[in-house]
């Protein structure tokens, strides 16, 4: 089995057209193609596609003035002792 991997473009009427080499000629073979579109780098959801208000990240990031304070947790809760 060999395999072979490329990228095409389909032509105005929406065919790909190949010329695939193969090792042995006259010889009858199973061809089994897949297509699969390549996405553009650019495919990445942008902070308001995730639902984010516009802006959001700009006007928040480094906002924060102040120390940051960790409020009192409560007790420990008591457990038996192994013995």
């Amino acid at each position: 089995m060999h395999t072979v991997m490329l990228n095409s473009r389909s032509d105005n009427e929406g065919f790909v057209h190949l010329k695939v080499p193969a090792a042995q000629p006259n010889a009858e073979l199973k061809v089994t193609i897949i297509l699969q579109p390549i996405l553009p780098v650019s495919t990445k959801p942008t902070p308001e596609e995730l639902g984010w208000s516009p802006g959001f990240f700009e006007e928040t990031f480094g906002a924060w003035e102040g120390e940051f304070q960790r409020e009192f947790q409560g007790e420990y809760e008591q457990r038996k002792q192994w013995p």
